[in-house]
């Protein structure tokens, strides 16, 4: 099973090779690009920028990214993530090398949808959390959105109606890595796609079309998936979009 490996904490210092990870450039994510299914390291943009590590007692354990918010201030991950972390975590944008290049934001009001909270059921394995500060660096009423750039979240997208990009930190890296292929339908309410090196630390990693539109995060089935190499995400249908809304307006304490 996968699902402990992609949440575990690991203090990993050592930098080794995937397998699978090869130094090709990742595809755009599109239908007229390629190659897909390859794994590579992400190089720093600014759509990368945008993903980060999230840290819990000095170390990493999930990746999340920023989502456009009114108030610039929101990022997404897995539920499974945040589900029961009552020590400050801390959301890095751009991680790469032991820096932050972006700075180190605080997680302040979490917001996790109900069919989590009241089962853990695995189709509502999605959350988003209001980004709090900067540690008293940046600008007064700067938002991370401000500073990085932000995704936007889409509901209702058919899946496999574009090819996407899965951004994430393995915790076995120190830098982020990329891939991008179509995604399929697992269930009604699950979508998985073909990527391999997606390992532990990954879970929460942004599912990004080629329009920037955020149509999944990895998680769900199986806690994101049993292996490395294939990996899921809740479909994002009425439930995400009502949290995500929840989320924009900071409804939930």
């Amino acid at each position: 099973m996968k699902r402990p490996s992609r949440s575990a904490l690991h203090a990993v210092a050592v930098l080794f090779a995937v397998a699978s990870v090869t130094s090709a450039s990742t595809a755009a994510a599109d239908d007229g690009s390629g190659p897909f299914g390859v794994t590579a390291v992400a190089a720093a943009t600014a759509r990368t920028a945008r993903v980060g590590s999230l840290f819990a007692g000095g170390r990493r354990f999930c990746t999340a990214s920023v989502v456009h918010s009114p108030r610039h201030d929101l990022v997404v991950t897995a539920a499974h993530c945040l589900d029961g972390r009552a020590e400050d975590v801390v959301f890095v944008p751009g991680y790469r090398d032991g820096r932050a290049p972006y700075g180190a934001w605080r997680l302040g009001r979490r917001f996790l949808p109900d069919g989590w909270v009241k089962g853990r059921d695995e189709d509502s394995d999605v959350a988003f959390a209001v980004v709090a500060d900067r540690g008293g660096e940046g600008v007064a009423g700067e938002g991370v959105e401000d500073v990085v750039g932000g995704n936007r979240f889409v509901a209702g997208m058919a899946t496999g109606a574009t090819a996407v990009t899965v951004t994430g930190y393995p915790n076995a890296r120190r830098a982020p890595v990329g891939c991008t292929n179509k995604p399929t339908p697992h269930s009604r309410l699950q979508q998985r796609v073909e990527c391999p090196g997606f390992s532990g630390g990954t879970s929460g990693s942004p599912w990004v079309n080629g329009d920037g539109e955020l149509v999944g995060v990895l998680g769900g089935h199986e806690g994101g998936g049993a292996t490395a190499d294939v990996s899921f995400s809740v479909v994002f249908g009425a439930e995400a979009a009502a949290l995500y809304r929840e989320a924009e307006r900071g409804e939930r304490g």
